[in-house]
Order: structure tokens, then sequence, then C-alpha cells
């Protein structure tokens, strides 16, 4: 394989886990936004208040992504495979 097919795979795989992972930082990054606001209006300085509604949150949206999300890492590794049966 030349050096140009694996820095293509390589980047490939990057964009890819940065496409997975972007949905639920995002929304753990909201949630964590809209909790800071409530507790800085309510002066109410509670760990577990911040931490429970953040892990409800990401979890929700990878039960509702996560087909999407295991589709497109089965894509990338078919891609994989076809690659690797090429170059034999």
């Amino acid at each position: 394989m030349s050096p140009d097919g694996v820095v293509r795979i390589l980047r490939e795989g990057l964009l890819l886990m940065l496409l997975l992972s972007a949905v639920p930082l995002g929304v753990a990054m909201l949630t964590g936004l809209v909790i800071s606001l409530f507790q800085a209006t309510t002066q109410l300085q509670e760990a577990t208040l911040s931490f429970v509604p953040k892990l409800i949150a990401v979890s929700i949206t990878i039960a509702l992504l996560g087909p999407w999300m295991l589709s497109e890492s089965v894509r990338f590794v078919r891609l994989m495979f076809d690659a690797v049966a090429l170059v034999r």
C-alpha cells in the first residue's frame, strides 16, 4: 500500500472518530451549560446536579444515534477490509 493510501485511511478514520464523538460531546456541553446557568441562577452548587443530567442526556443521545453510529463504523470497517483485499 502506498503512503498516500495509508494517509487517506488514517484521515478517514480520524474524521469518522471525530464525527461519531461530536454529537454526544455536543449534547454533554449543551446540557452542562444549561445546568450551569441553572446553578448560577439559583446559587445551588451541588456536584451531582451537573453530573446526572449529563449522563442521562448522553445516554439518550447514544441510544437514539446508536444505529447510525454502528452503520458508519461498519461502513468504515468494510472499506478497510476491501482495501486489504486489494493489496493482496
